[in-house]
């Protein structure tokens, strides 16, 4: 898997940890030498691990790596998720620091102390790190990191490449990106041409060129991290006006004990921006003590009375604020935020006094919208809520005039020149190749992309009538507008994260000018990410998702016709479409896939509460489809890419080259043919570039075992009050090339498996990680249709494994415990999985299964 990028990884310019003698063996090289890898963040992670891996085999002793790069680009995410996998000792360089003045200053980190820890660790001897406090302003002690347990150490810090420390390094990584570009394109943005891009890096970053960007040229795994904000994983409010937090029910702590914070919230305006209120424009600051955390406009979203937010804050130096106002920005408010809050699991109850309003308010948080409203409903607090946010409330208290607030719909209907658009729809492709060449990035790889490429800052949805005789009009609340209103698609395609905002205020905005109900279709091949858009979508806006496999054909299905449009019900679909319409009850039906028949109906209603349906499936824009439907959008990449890429791949490797187009028509003949010819003419499209197969966001940790345990002892790890139970037969085929080089043996990475499983297809293209006992995987295979599987075939690939099972899966929501019947196995295979690796341990502990683990793939395991 990999194996020529993660032999690359390392350069001349590090240490040099063969050190033996010369050898003549060309398989013994004393030095692994190569160019950079630049890569994604998903990919740069999965290629770190395994290069951990690969290095640890080969030297003694510890390994050694270095994550550096600007503030606000994720080189602590990656450490901390790196950190989660492999078992080791993770050093961060703010606690080495010896001022508080500026947290990005060379001067202020103990270069002396660090180098000399490191070289403990190296020898094998305990050393002493220190602990830095930023509320003390100081350091409060030191903790002791044993040598002998520290296989692996990674220090993590914008200086973690600086030439004293390279030569205690094994692997350098450098990330780039985050908010560090974002904020410069932003910038660029406001300012326009009137500073040079060296000039804008200098002011807002002031060390990143001379101190920090000539060391991440030192990196052997550069990494491109485009992540910023996201609403996948949005934090959910309720928010009211409350008493001090001493007048209050002590029952909303729940008997956890109150912490308390205070910081300073300040937005800035751009120099351009006149004096009305446009906040989705203003850059946001907030100091905590000593340090500042910054995110990009007013991002959120107000839904009935919820404020959802996505996770959007960044760290960034005190300099960056200097040079924002330096460059013209003004802090046009700021108010003083007293918070006493209490944390219980993935809730929060907090009581925040803002100065300038003189008023307290109670805020109660969360990462699912359901569990926050049932917790409000338990403490018996209904409102009023309010869902302006401090910084709008506060202008209002200053008279000022506000522009908008988000979500921004214009009431204008679409110029003739967005009418033009439409007509030429364009086609949506992700690009399959996860590691780029040097030659082929832009230069400096360390910089912002420039401001031509940077989208727009906060796109806008427009509106058309299909009636011709309101062309020009611009009275969209009149009701025969209202009644033959429709949506003009976004010219350009997006990436899941804008997207996914982009389909949410596309909702919204058709709810206030079109009105109840708003019924959506999500299309795309299969794998593209389209089921997890809707999940995320719904739970954001509260309403439901309907699959349109619940639509299949008995008859259909049992010949494996999953992708052939006739095998959907289209008269039930068609009724149950309409019967929303109309806002009358209707029955959706619930087909088992593992009977192959419909199984019920469950009663579907659209309500006041409740306005808005989303209907997802590869068919979902079908022209028979969408017609009834308010609002289509296309989504295109994740595994489906993946795919495209290995196969390039496996064919490359037997000397032969395939373009994307050939592989495409082989592998998804019905996606050119059926249902990218609908794709086009939606009116978002959404390139999924999270990559489900990498992402350590979607890791599973499982730990897998022979050991006979009984039924019983299972139940007790569980959780009595959410558990569940449920069995099904599956078939396993590893899928190979023949001809592709080996060294003697069958390995996973030379395979692609395919499960066969209550009548699905389900593809998992890359071999798992192994980190000591544990297998890291995917927390899911991607389906896939029959289509995909004789396509592979019809390329060459040949069933090199085959293995039978039946399983039976106990699970509480939070572990799930798998027990395997392979047939011909002398004995079953548990296995316990979880997204919560110390979780899984402790299971794993509780069982007695220690001494008695396994990382064999189950084919290989016989």
């Amino acid at each position: 898997m990999d194996d020529g990028v993660v032999q690359r990884v390392f350069e001349e310019g590090g240490r040099d940890y063969f050190q033996q003698q010369p050898s003549t063996s060309s398989s013994s090289p004393s030095i692994l030498q190569s160019l950079p890898v630049h890569a994604s963040f998903d990919h740069g992670y999965y290629l770190l691990v395994k290069s951990i891996q690969e290095l640890r085999e080969k030297k003694g002793g510890i390994v050694t790596v270095g994550i550096g790069g600007p503030s606000g680009s994720g080189k602590t995410s990656l450490a901390e998720k790196l950190a989660s996998v492999i078992g080791c000792t993770l050093i961060s360089m703010e606690n080495y620091r010896v001022g508080v003045d500026e947290g990005n200053d060379l001067d202020s980190i103990d270069f002396d102390a660090l180098v000399q820890n490191l070289q403990d660790l190296t020898e094998g001897k305990d050393t002493l790190i220190p602990m830095f406090d930023y509320q003390q302003k100081n350091r409060i002690g030191s903790k002791v990191i044993k040598g002998a347990s520290s296989g692996v150490v990674i220090v993590d810090g914008t200086y973690a490449l600086d030439a004293r420390l390279r030569s205690l390094l094994d692997i350098r990584v450098a990330v780039v990106g985050g908010v560090h570009f974002s904020l410069i394109s932003k910038v660029q943005y406001d300012i326009g041409d009137s500073c040079s891009l060296d000039s804008l890096i200098d002011s807002i970053f002031p060390l990143f060129r001379k101190h920090i960007e000539p060391d991440l040229h030192h990196a052997q795994i550069r990494i491109n991290n485009r992540f910023v904000s996201s609403f996948r994983e949005a934090i959910y409010k309720l928010k009211c006006r409350s008493e001090a937090p001493g007048a209050c029910s002590i029952s909303a702590f729940q008997g956890n004990e109150a912490q308390t914070d205070n910081f300073i919230e300040m937005y800035l305006r751009p120099p351009s921006a006149t004096e009305e209120a446009r906040i989705n424009d203003w850059i946001k600051m907030r100091q905590s003590g000593i340090r500042y955390y910054l995110s990009i406009g007013d991002q959120r979203i107000v839904d009935k009375n919820f404020i959802i937010r996505p996770k959007a804050e960044f760290e960034v130096g005190r300099m960056t604020l200097g040079g924002l106002l330096d460059l013209g920005y003004s802090v046009v408010a700021s108010y003083k935020r007293a918070s006493t809050y209490v944390v219980y699991g993935n809730l929060s109850v907090s009581f925040e006094t803002i100065d300038t309003l003189d008023e307290t308010f109670m805020v109660l948080r969360g990462t699912n919208r359901k569990t926050v409203g049932a917790e409000a409903l338990r403490m018996g607090i209904n409102g009023p809520w309010i869902t302006k946010s401090y910084l709008e409330m506060v202008l209002e208290k200053k008279g000022v005039p506000r522009l908008n607030t988000p979500p921004l719909f214009p009431n204008t209907p679409t110029t003739s020149n967005q009418e033009s658009v439409i007509a030429a729809p364009r086609p949506i492709r992700t690009n399959p190749n996860l590691v780029m060449k040097l030659e082929d990035l832009s230069q400096p790889w360390t910089r912002s992309p420039t401001k031509s490429k940077m989208e727009p800052v906060l796109a806008t949805w427009h509106f058309i009538s299909s009636d011709p005789s309101h062309a020009g009009s611009s009275v969209i609340g009149s009701s025969s507008f209202r009644d033959t209103v429709k949506l003009v698609p976004m010219p350009d395609s997006y990436d899941f994260d804008r997207g996914l905002l982009l389909s949410v205020q596309a909702i919204q905005a058709l709810l206030e000018n079109k009105g109840l109900p708003v019924i959506v279709g999500i299309g795309g091949p299969s794998g593209s990410g389209k089921t997890s858009l809707a999940h995320k979508m719904a739970n954001i806006v509260g309403c439901e998702v309907v699959s349109l496999e619940s639509y299949f054909k008995s008859e259909q299905v049992k010949d494996f016709k999953y992708d052939d449009f006739s095998s959907l019900d289209l008269s039930l679909l068609s009724k149950n479409i309409s019967d929303i319409r109309n806002g009358r009850r209707t029955k959706v039906p619930i087909f088992d896939l593992e009977t192959g028949a419909r199984s019920g109906f469950k009663e579907l209603e659209v309500s006041e509460d409740c306005g808005v349906i989303i209907f997802e499936g590869v068919y979902a824009l079908h022209p028979e489809i969408r017609k009834s439907l308010d609002l289509w959008i296309a989504v295109v990449g994740g595994v489906h890419s993946h795919l495209i890429s290995r196969v390039q791949r496996d064919k490359s490797r037997m000397g032969c080259f395939m373009s994307q187009n050939d592989i495409m028509m082989t592998v998804f003949p019905m996606f050119q043919q059926h249902i990218e010819p609908h794709l086009v003419h939606a009116h978002l499209k959404i390139r999924n570039d999270f990559d489900p197969v990498l992402s350590p966001e979607s890791s599973l940790f499982v730990l897998k075992s022979n050991k006979q345990v009984a039924y019983q002892d299972i139940l007790k790890i569980l959780d009595p009050a959410k558990f569940c139970s449920s069995a099904q037969n599956f078939i396993d085929m590893y899928l190979r090339l023949p001809g592709i080089p080996t060294n003697g043996q069958l390995t996973e990475s030379d395979c692609i498996r395919v499960r066969i499983c209550e009548g699905r297809f389900a593809l998992l293209i890359r071999e798992p990680l192994r980190e000591g006992n544990f297998i890291i995987q995917p927390k899911v295979d991607f389906d896939i249709s029959i289509s995909t599987v004789a396509g592979l075939l019809n390329l060459g690939y040949q069933a090199v494994a085959y293995i039978e099972a039946s399983a039976f899966i106990y699970q509480d929501g939070k572990i799930l415990i798998e027990v395997d019947h392979l047939q011909d196995a002398p004995s079953p295979y548990l296995q316990i999985k979880g997204v919560d690796k110390e979780a899984v341990a402790a299971a794993g502990s509780t069982l007695k299964l220690d001494g008695s683990y396994t990382t064999k793939v189950m084919s290989l395991a016989l």
